[in-house]
């Protein structure tokens, strides 16, 4: 467990084979270009891919044609810090959801390894099946004294906190993804019109939010008195030079910096970081009567189903509608 605990927590100093590199970016490849996945999604699978292979490696595979199905099984208790591993706390266990996505990931890339004649057999189906319902899991909501407390803690006065408040506010009020804050452009920002447009980056599709007083003088505040000098266009820099853009998903340290900071303590498994704040703004929408298709209009969903989950959350609205069981024991 030592090897695979190292990959997560160093990912960066991971160091492929060339042979397991290259085929790596190979496969990158041909998702980009055959299966045309997202920037985003495609991040996330070559993270879990090149720690599976660098699992690998620490169990002496040298080429990928040494790949066996009991490597796969072994990997993936590492992975969710399943038995036997040996005595983990549970607060550590992956969810569901993020292992059926692993595995799903490992799926693609051994059926690709099949397909180039690098594996013989067909490993895929040594995978366990993950079944996970889309509404099993209840969004995790803020209470909105919390998400006021949260706000009003963000030190405005600084370039850092002028920087995060506006971050903030577009998750609590907007509902905005965090890649898509984290990619926002200057040009994305219509201000004679007071409108935010973006092409979502887990969709693809285009949203167009209202540019709100709050969030504008928010963003007007950053963006005249906090934001450094830069050539990149990204509206959100970091404070340190070279003042670059954020990368990956290191948005959420900011959640969780003032979270803290404001003494907002959650219990496991409740959830704390950017995409809780994007549940809780559609769950008050749906508590204030707003119908489900302008919370998804608002959300940036394909589907009304992926909406459809944030009434699981909306206890006092279930418990209005519920029916009353003398009132069924009489109709019946």
């Amino acid at each position: 467990n030592g090897r695979i605990e190292r990959a997560f927590t160093e990912l960066e100093a991971i160091h492929l084979v060339p042979a397991m590199q290259n085929t790596l970016c190979d496969y990158a490849q041909y998702c980009k270009d055959r299966l045309q996945l997202r920037p985003g999604t495609l991040h996330e699978r070559t993270i879990e891919l090149t720690i599976f292979l660098d699992f690998l490696h620490s169990r002496k595979a040298r080429t990928l044609d040494q790949i066996q199905a009991p490597d796969l099984s072994e990997f993936l208790s590492c992975r969710a810090d399943l038995p036997p591993v040996g005595k983990i706390r549970r607060d550590r266990w992956l969810q569901p959801t993020t292992v059926a996505r692993i595995v799903s990931d490992m799926r693609s890339f051994l059926r690709f390894l099949t397909m180039r004649g690098i594996l013989h057999k067909d490993l895929s189906a040594a995978l366990p099946k993950v079944r996970v319902p889309r509404d099993a899991k209840i969004p995790s909501v803020w209470e909105q004294e919390l998400v006021v407390r949260l706000l009003e803690t963000v030190d405005r006065c600084s370039a850092k906190g002028k920087r995060d408040y506006a971050i903030l506010l577009l998750a609590c009020r907007l509902g905005m993804r965090v890649g898509d804050i984290r990619t926002l452009k200057l040009e994305q920002l219509h201000w004679e019109d007071s409108t935010i447009e973006v092409e979502q980056s887990k969709t693809g599709t285009p949203l167009r939010l209202p540019l709100t007083s709050e969030v504008g003088e928010a963003l007007i505040d950053y963006l005249k008195s906090g934001r450094p000098q830069s050539i990149h266009r990204e509206v959100f820099l970091k404070v340190n030079p070279p003042f670059d853009p954020f990368t990956g998903n290191n948005l959420h340290h900011i959640v969780k910096y003032w979270r803290l900071l404001a003494g907002i303590r959650f219990r496991a498994p409740q959830k704390r970081g950017f995409h809780s704040l994007r549940h809780t703004l559609a769950t008050r929408l749906l508590q204030k009567g707003t119908p489900l298709t302008t919370i998804a209009e608002i959300l940036g969903h394909t589907s009304l189903e992926s909406t459809r989950i944030y009434a699981k959350a909306d206890v006092e609205t279930l418990r209005s509608v519920a029916l009353d069981p003398e009132e069924v024991n009489h109709a019946e």
